[in-house]
């Protein structure tokens, strides 16, 4: 489905390409590039957006976070997509003053390849953090094994699958395991690209997905829609207050609900380990980059129209999808700072 959505919008994007001389005079082209964790939404976000208003075509490259944050920074594209937020000597480094404009919530899960063992196994976050140093190697481990009583774990090798490129999706579950092992903190510790002890890598989430789809008895993390999607089954992962939770809709949700009660003012807030008995633990805001001040007026405009849109239109389009609608406090934040785009 992933596959199908994604060659869908690039044929979308041909159309506008190839059409009418008149047309294509007429339509403005707005470039972004960046994260793929948002990817299969953004894409039906421009394809409804296209009937909306006819003069605008958005052209969106999912290359990972790390990709979008460069691109934009080097102003090669008119926004730039990221699951994780720049620091302070990034947002310094670009020629202009970036506004992260968070759009909705997803679910980082954990999902696995294990030949007759149905979705919902229970994995610890101590656990996740051993498999991905590599001190757990085996899918029948009693550490894995005691919280999965009556489960037929197989005495067989876990193979590691993490990114390959720079990524918001990585940023997000890398923060988790910071969170939850004193060992990975100081020897791995997060961000968008990381030394991984252990594991194969995958480009984009499609990659790990596909890896994970392919390769039987092996173990990786992706957003909730590429495992949906793909048919993947994932882990229910033991919570802050120590209850085991599945990811969705409602679970992601939970975990942002205390944390936007002290909503900074630039949107830079991680949503990983969040309290809460019904909070998934690991969990992240997606956001847009875009320059306050825009170097081409009509593109601006365009730009700052669609952003309203997707804070009210867009966002009814968000849990079908399965990613989480950003809470109705922070969609009036977010309709405030887009008036100061200019």
């Amino acid at each position: 489905m992933i596959q199908t959505i994604k060659k869908a919008f690039f044929a979308l994007a041909l159309v506008a390409a190839v059409s009418g001389a008149g047309q294509a005079n007429a339509a403005t082209l707005i470039n972004g590039a960046g994260a793929t964790f948002p990817y299969p939404l953004y894409s039906k976000w421009f394809t409804e957006y296209a009937k909306v208003d006819k003069s605008v075509k958005f052209n969106y490259q999912s290359i990972g976070s790390g990709g979008g944050i460069k691109q934009i920074t080097a102003q090669t594209v008119d926004f730039g997509a990221s699951d994780k937020f720049l620091s302070d000597a990034e947002l310094k480094g670009a020629p202009g003053k970036l506004i992260h404009i968070p759009t909705v919530m997803g679910a980082v899960v954990v999902t696995y390849n294990l030949p007759g063992v149905p979705s919902g196994i229970k994995l610890n976050s101590e656990d996740v953090a051993n498999i991905y140093l590599g001190k757990i190697t085996k899918w029948n481990d009693p550490r894995i094994a005691d919280d999965n009583k009556g489960v037929n774990l197989p005495a067989k090798p876990i193979i590691v699958v993490h990114r390959s490129d720079g990524s918001g999706t990585t940023s997000i579950f890398t923060d988790y395991l910071s969170g939850v092992n004193a060992e990975w903190k100081s020897r791995v510790g997060t961000g968008a690209a990381v030394k991984w002890p252990v594991g194969l890598g995958g480009k984009g989430n499609e990659g790990v997905a596909g890896q994970i789809k392919t390769t039987p008895y092996s173990i990786g993390y992706v957003e909730l829609a590429y495992a949906f999607e793909n048919k993947l089954p994932y882990a229910s992962l033991k919570n802050k207050a120590g209850v085991f939770v599945a990811p969705s809709i409602k679970s992601t949700s939970a975990a942002a609900a205390g944390a936007v009660k002290n909503m900074p003012a630039d949107y830079r807030i991680s949503l990983v380990n969040q309290p809460g008995k019904d909070a998934y633990p690991v969990v992240g805001f997606t956001w847009l980059l875009v320059y306050e001040k825009q170097k081409d007026a009509a593109k601006g405009k365009h730009m700052v129209e669609f952003l309203n849109w997707a804070m009210t239109r867009g966002q009814k389009m968000a849990a079908p999808m399965l990613y989480a609608p950003l809470p109705e406090s922070v969609v009036k934040m977010v309709q405030k700072t887009i008036k100061t785009i200019k």
